[in-house]
């Protein structure tokens, strides 16, 4: 074996990503989240650690693809942010139907997705040349900041 994933195991970390998403779109209930202000403004709900907003799944695998960075699992740090990629292009960046967020806020979505590819390149290309610790991290931090603008 090459080490790379099935198929039917890439079909399936595919489909639990789309579940994860629906789940958290469906969710209920109230935690703080954002600044001071926005803790004001804005409740944010949360099941099992992500956020129920439009951006949550997305954040969350973020989170876990850079926590498994951090960690030295750089397989499954690539793993992750491959899901990540495949979640985001499929259910966010190429939807283009009526009302489609990506649709209606194009740039924002753009941003987002240029901002993403700065976070996961290094970490896909981890075999053929071992990521910068510090500019993963950057870029990681970028990532969340544009995640939070597309809420």
């Amino acid at each position: 074996m090459n080490g790379m994933p099935s198929q039917r195991s890439s079909w399936l970390q595919a489909a639990c990503a789309r579940l994860l998403i629906v789940a958290v779109a469906i969710s209920t209930g109230a935690a703080p989240f954002g600044s001071a202000q926005d803790k004001q403004d804005k409740k944010i709900t949360q099941i099992a650690g992500v956020d129920n907003t439009r951006m949550g799944a997305f954040r969350a695998l973020a989170e876990l693809s850079y926590e498994a960075f951090q960690k030295g699992d750089n397989a499954k740090a690539a793993e992750l942010a491959r899901i990540l990629e495949k979640t985001w292009d499929q259910g966010e960046w190429h939807n283009t139907s009526e009302g489609s967020y990506c649709k209606t806020n194009h740039s924002v979505c753009e941003a987002i997705d240029k901002s993403m590819d700065g976070f996961i390149k290094p970490i896909l290309n981890y075999a053929k040349k071992a990521p910068n610790l510090s500019a993963v991290e950057a870029a990681y931090e970028e990532f969340l900041e544009k995640l939070r603008q597309g809420e």
